[in-house]
């Protein structure tokens, strides 16, 4: 029954109040403690920060950018199988069956499981070492 659902015993934990008497252990301080920057109101330093020291994030150069453009869309050989491509297989041809942006600029064709693929003639795409060396061209 809905109305008779509750959570195992012990697997919800009752929350902190503080600030409720010294009985409490949580009273006066509130276990913040006495003084210093922690103990106040919004008073606590950012992720990353070293004191004053220059941080470890901003002392490192910066380093590169790989363009999501220039990485190859990839494709295996079984999804070309599924697709029913007969012959010749290009770029365009991906392009009009999958409908992928016009902005990706390599495909690379991966072999999946032991596949022939002598049956498609790849034109204008990359292929992994062992479609290079099943390919019939």
């Amino acid at each position: 029954m809905l109305n008779q659902l509750s959570p195992a015993l012990g697997s919800k934990k009752a929350r902190k109040r503080v600030g409720r008497g010294i009985g409490s252990g949580l009273g006066k301080t509130c276990g913040r403690g006495h003084k210093g920057q922690k103990s106040r109101s919004g008073g606590y330093k950012s992720i990353g920060f070293e004191g004053g020291q220059m941080p470890l994030q901003r002392r490192l150069p910066k380093r590169g950018f790989i363009s999501r453009k220039l990485k190859p869309f990839v494709i295996t050989l079984a999804r070309l199988d599924a697709l029913n491509f007969d012959g010749e297989v290009t770029l365009g041809s991906l392009k009009e069956k999958l409908g992928f942006a016009d902005s990706i600029k390599k495909v690379k064709v991966i072999a999946g499981a032991e596949q022939s693929t002598s049956k498609y003639r790849f034109v204008d795409v990359q292929l992994t070492a062992s479609v290079q060396a099943n390919n019939s061209i």
